[in-house]
């Protein structure tokens, strides 16, 4: 298929580090909401009504054998609302992760829609009125790619093709810089270079219009991971204090138990969960003192402008004779006091 060609091609052109997310609906249970994703909406109206349901997909690798089944009955995820409402556009946001650089595959189906019969992906959201949307539409028989900026739509680049309604078909985005390529079925129909304030990072969702009731599957995105600010933060501050052993940040995680490692000294540390030392830090404000054989640490609150703790940073440093708890302390509080300096809030750690 021309899809996976693409990605094969995609990988091959992004760094060595290249990650990949499938996002697999078929997890789900029928009528659930995707987990990871928030409903959105940008323009007038309310949200859309996104749920997974079941439809005949075509498989992604062709047939073995004029026997095999030409369909299969799969999980898809589905935009449901039938709002008629022209200036109306429903998205769902995936939430867990900001990209960058990356390409997109995906497969689409407009299903019905007086008004309106699109589908599109959203992508660098900042947020529901600042984002890059690239659509097809089969009333108009159009594939756009166009740029919201403070809810305004700004100037529409695509050509006019056929989009079947009720036919899947295959999407794909590839972004590197303020450089945008789009595909439709395997074929380059739109190429933009974004040279007024580009958006270099941001979320992705799926996007529909007004009254379209849209189906979307078989989801995947390869991506150059982008480095957390903590982390480039960390590094300059190992280089400043070099005799550090060691040296990580932890921020809340989606439990309270849970604190999510984003930064150590070194990077390619296995990414554990905090502990309850970390977790007593971000909820109580607490300090943390361990002595091991040679070394000491010290767990302490990171905050934020308004004296919030937003963060737990692990301080790991030699230990010497008569080494005592205040000292260490005394020890890692200038290497938190000046992290503090270089914040604000918990946004200028992770995103």
């Amino acid at each position: 298929m021309r899809n996976s060609l693409l990605v094969a091609l995609a990988l091959l052109a992004l760094p060595t580090v290249a990650a990949e997310r499938k996002f697999d609906f078929g997890e789900l249970r029928e009528n659930q909401t995707s987990p990871g994703f928030r409903s959105a909406v940008t323009g007038q109206g309310k949200p859309g009504d996104w749920k997974i349901i079941l439809d005949d997909v075509p498989p992604l690798l062709p047939p073995l054998t004029p026997q095999a089944a030409a369909v299969t009955k799969r999980a898809v995820l589905a935009q449901l609302a039938q709002d008629p409402t022209d200036e109306h556009f429903p998205l769902l946001i995936f939430e867990d992760e900001i990209f960058g650089d990356f390409t997109l595959t995906t497969r689409f189906k407009t299903v019905r829609g007086l008004t309106e019969q699109m589908a599109g992906i959203a992508f660098r959201i900042q947020n529901e009125t600042n984002y890059y949307v690239v659509r097809a539409s089969s009333l108009g028989n159009t594939f756009r790619f166009y740029k919201v900026l403070n809810g305004e739509r700004g100037p529409l680049a695509g050509p006019e093709t056929p989009v079947p309604s009720g036919v899947w078909q295959d999407l794909t985005i590839e972004c590197k810089g303020n450089q945008v390529r789009c595909l439709l079925n395997g074929k380059e129909l739109i190429t933009v270079e974004d040279k007024a304030n580009p958006l270099t990072s941001g979320k992705i969702g799926f996007w529909t219009k007004s009254d379209s009731v849209s189906y979307f599957a078989d989801t995947k995105i390869v991506y150059t991971p982008r480095e957390p600010p903590a982390q480039t933060m960390l590094r300059e501050f190992a280089k400043t204090y070099p005799r550090l052993l060691d040296l990580k940040i932890y921020v809340p995680g989606k439990e309270p138990q849970t604190p999510r490692l984003v930064a150590s000294k070194d990077p390619k540390a296995p990414d554990r969960p905090g502990g309850r030392a970390e977790a007593d830090v971000l909820g109580k404000g607490a300090i943390y003192y361990g002595k091991d054989k040679g070394s000491v640490s010290v767990t302490m609150p990171l905050r934020d402008r308004n004296g919030d703790c937003i963060a737990a940073v692990r301080v790991v440093m030699k230990s010497f004779p008569g080494q005592t708890e205040q000292n260490a302390v005394a020890r890692a509080l200038p290497i938190v006091k000046a992290m503090q300096e270089r914040i604000q809030s918990l946004q200028d750690l992770v995103e």
